[in-house]
């Protein structure tokens, strides 16, 4: 009988589909081990993350230890492990954000969303995370959402603050 990691590990638990799709990016790279990295990528555009059948599937397919593909996979941040959230919110927190109030906008996000920042799988509606930086520096605050960018948020006007979330969607429960 198979252990509960065995099963949520294993290659049955993704559709035929899915699985040739899988197959085909990894003999796209000739099923070379140091293709790793690649295939991780091209593997997260099927799916929008990485799902853990589909790291059993690579380990395989590579001949790789199952550790070391899920390694590379936690370890770096482009790579995600859960499923995306229907809605993204970034907030930066750069120098230039940070000192015009980027950590502020956070916490009140975080307030609005119902959803810790950094948070992988959000509140299941909207994920809300920080970025370094956006390069908008003379626009600061910025955030962006749903990957557009909005910046010179009014940190300074409370009312007119929550307007502008609210026009954005930024409420918690919400899509």
């Amino acid at each position: 009988m198979a252990s509960d990691s065995e099963t949520l590990l294993s290659d049955q638990a993704l559709p035929l589909e899915a699985r040739e799709r899988t197959s085909r990016v990894i003999r796209q790279h000739r099923a070379q081990a140091d293709a790793l990295i690649e295939v991780l990528h091209q593997v997260q555009n099927l799916y929008g993350y990485l799902p853990r059948p589909a790291l059993h599937q690579v380990a395989c397919e590579l001949q790789l230890p199952l550790s070391q593909v899920f390694g590379v996979a936690s370890f770096y941040h482009l790579f995600r492990l859960e499923a995306p959230t229907a809605h993204r919110c970034a907030v930066c927190l750069g120098t230039a954000c940070f000192v015009k109030g980027g950590a502020e906008l956070a916490a009140h996000l975080e307030t609005c969303l119902g959803v810790r920042l950094d948070e992988p799988a959000g509140n299941g509606i909207w994920s809300l995370e920080h970025v370094s930086c956006l390069g908008a520096c003379g626009q600061a605050p910025v955030l962006v959402v749903d990957g557009q960018l909005q910046p010179r948020l009014p940190l300074d006007d409370p009312t007119a603050l929550n307007q502008r979330l609210a026009a954005l969607g930024l409420r918690g429960g919400e899509g």
